[in-house]
C-alpha cells in the first residue's frame, strides 16, 4: 500500500501520551494510520520530523480576522497565513465585522470569503443583540459553530442585550444544541469608570487597564453562570484574564452548570506591569492583570483545571490605531487589542520547558478541549484514524527571540510579545494533508482552507 503522505521520525503526542520515533500516514486527506516509524506504509511523499514533536493540529476558536468590512486591518487571507505560520490548523472567527456577523446572510458571506481566501480550515461566530433573537434558529440551520454576547463596551461597539433577552437567548440556543459565549466585563461597571477617569485627566495606559476593574469581569462571569443554571444552556467564558473570573468559573462547574472558558497567553505571560513598560501596544480588552490575579489564574485555571482551553483573541490593528509612535501618550486615543496568532505556540511551549505544564496538558487545551467545547472533535483536535489529517510539527528546544513583529504574517502586527523570548517554535503545519508552512515558509494556497462541520451533538 502506498499512501498519499507519511511523517516520520517524531515523538507523537497526544492527551494521552507519547510515542518516540513514530508518525502519520495520510491518504485523500484522511489519517489512515498512527504509529512506529518503521510500520507506516509507503508513500508518495515522505517526510523527516528529525526527531521533532508532532501534535494533533492546534485550534485557536478565537479570532479576529476583521472580515468583511474591516479589511484594512486583517482578512481571512492574511490571518490565516499568520495561522499557518503559528502551526495552528483551525480557527474561528468572531462576529463585530462590519456588517456584524447576525443573520444567515450575512454568516453566509463570511464563509464565502474563508473558502475563497483561507489557507487553514476556519468558522466563526455569531453575535446575540437585542435585534435578532429571532435569527438564533436560522443562524444555527445555516452551520454556524456558536454564538456570542458583547456583556461590556469593546471594539465594534456592539450593545449588549438586556439581561431580559440573555435569557431568552439562552433558552433559544439551548434548543439549537450549540454553545453561548460571553465577552464577560460588566458595561456599566467599565463606563463609569472609564468617564470618570476621562474627567480626572488620568490618561496613562495603566489607566485603561484599571477602568476596567477585576470586579467587571468577575460579577459578568458569575452572572451568566447564574442564568444558565436556570435555563440549561451551555455557555464559554472567552478570554478569562483574572484568578477572581478563573475562582468563579469552578464555582459554577462545582455547581454543575456547562460552563467551559478559555485564557490567553498573554494573561499567562506578562503582568500589568507591560502596560508600564510597553504602553498602548499592549492594551487588550479585558486587561492584563496585576501579579497576584496572573498567579491565581495559573492556581486556579491551569493547575485547578478551570480553564478548559488556549485561544489568542487575535486582534489586529494598524499601527497608528495602536499609537506606536506615541505609546505613552493619551490611552484614550489608542484601540485595544494586537495579533498572536505566531506567538501562541512558542509562549505554550516555553512554559512546558519551564515545567508549568506538560506537552500531554498543553496538547489537551489547545487541540483536544476547544474542538470538544464547539463540537468538532474528533474530526479536529485528534490524530484519530478517519480523521482529517491535522497535525503540527515543533521544535520544543528552538531557543529564539521575536525581534521585530514585521518578521509576522498578518496585515497589521503590532504585539507586546516584540523582544519577549521564547523556548519553542512551530515547524510545520499540515491541514488534511497537505502541507501549508514548512521551512519558515507558507506554501499552502490561498483558499485551500474549508469550513469546518459543526456536530452540535459532541459539543462537550
Amino acid at each position: 500500500m502506498t499512501v498519499d503522505l507519511v511523517v516520520r521520525n517524531c515523538t507523537v503526542v497526544t492527551p494521552a501520551g507519547r510515542t518516540p520515533d513514530a508518525g502519520v500516514a495520510v491518504e485523500d486527506g484522511t489519517i489512515v494510520a498512527v504509529g512506529r516509524s518503521d510500520r507506516l506504509p509507503d508513500a508518495d511523499r515522505v517526510v523527516d520530523g528529525e526527531g521533532r514533536v508532532l501534535v494533533p493540529g492546534i485550534v485557536d476558536c478565537h479570532i479576529h480576522n476583521r472580515e468583511p468590512g474591516l479589511e484594512y486591518k486583517e482578512d481571512w487571507e492574511s490571518a490565516t497565513r499568520a495561522a499557518a505560520a503559528g502551526g495552528l490548523t483551525t480557527v474561528v472567527g468572531m462576529p463585530n465585522t462590519d456588517p456584524v456577523i447576525d443573520s444567515a446572510d450575512r454568516l453566509e458571506l463570511k464563509y464565502d470569503r474563508g473558502e475563497a481566501a483561507a489557507h487553514v480550515d476556519f468558522q466563526s461566530y455569531a453575535v446575540v443583540t437585542s435585534e435578532n433573537l429571532d435569527e438564533i434558529p436560522a443562524l444555527s440551520d445555516a452551520g454556524v459553530l456558536g454564538y456570542k454576547v458583547f456583556l461590556g463596551s469593546t471594539v465594534g461597539d456592539v450593545p449588549p442585550p438586556s439581561d431580559g433577552e440573555i435569557l431568552e437567548a439562552m433558552e433559544r440556543i439551548r434548543e439549537t444544541g450549540k454553545r453561548l459565549g460571553f465577552h464577560e466585563e460588566n458595561g456599566e461597571i467599565i463606563d463609569y469608570y472609564t468617564e470618570k477617569f476621562k474627567e480626572e485627566s488620568r490618561n496613562d495606559p495603566i489607566d485603561h487597564s484599571h477602568s476596567r476593574p477585576v470586579i467587571a469581569e468577575q460579577e459578568a462571569v458569575e452572572r451568566m453562570i447564574t442564568f444558565a443554571e436556570e435555563t440549561g444552556a451551555k455557555i464559554h467564558m472567552f478570554h478569562v484574564s483574572s484568578g477572581s473570573a478563573a475562582e468563579a468559573v469552578a464555582r459554577g462547574k462545582d455547581r454543575g452548570v456547562d460552563v467551559t472558558a478559555e485564557t490567553t497567553p498573554h494573561y499567562l505571560w506578562f503582568t500589568e506591569d507591560v502596560m508600564r513598560e510597553k504602553g498602548n501596544p499592549a492594551r487588550i480588552q479585558p486587561p492584563i492583570r496585576d501579579a497576584d490575579e496572573r498567579e491565581r489564574l495559573w492556581e486556579v485555571g491551569i493547575e485547578g483545571g478551570a480553564i478548559d482551553c488556549f485561544a489568542t483573541d487575535h486582534a489586529p490593528h494598524t499601527p497608528e490605531e495602536k499609537k506606536v509612535d506615541d505609546p505613552f501618550g493619551n490611552t484614550w486615543d489608542a484601540t485595544s487589542g494586537f495579533v498572536g496568532l505566531e506567538t501562541e505556540v512558542p509562549v505554550m511551549l516555553s512554559f512546558v520547558n519551564e515545567g508549568r505544564f506538560t506537552l500531554e496538558e498543553w496538547v489537551r487545551r489547545h487541540s483536544m478541549r476547544p474542538a470538544q467545547v464547539w463540537g468538532m472533535y474528533p474530526q479536529k483536535g485528534s490524530l484519530q484514524v478517519g480523521t482529517d489529517a491535522d497535525f503540527t510539527i515543533v521544535d520544543p528546544d528552538e531557543e529564539w527571540t521575536l525581534e521585530d513583529s514585521s518578521a509576522l504574517h498578518s496585515k497589521n502586527c503590532v504585539t507586546p510579545f516584540v523582544g519577549e523570548s521564547f523556548t519553542g517554535k512551530a515547524v510545520a503545519t499540515v491541514v488534511r494533508g497537505e502541507v501549508v508552512y514548512e521551512d519558515g515558509d507558507v506554501v499552502g494556497e490561498s483558499g485551500y482552507g474549508t469550513r469546518v462541520e459543526v456536530d452540535d451533538d459532541s459539543a462537550t
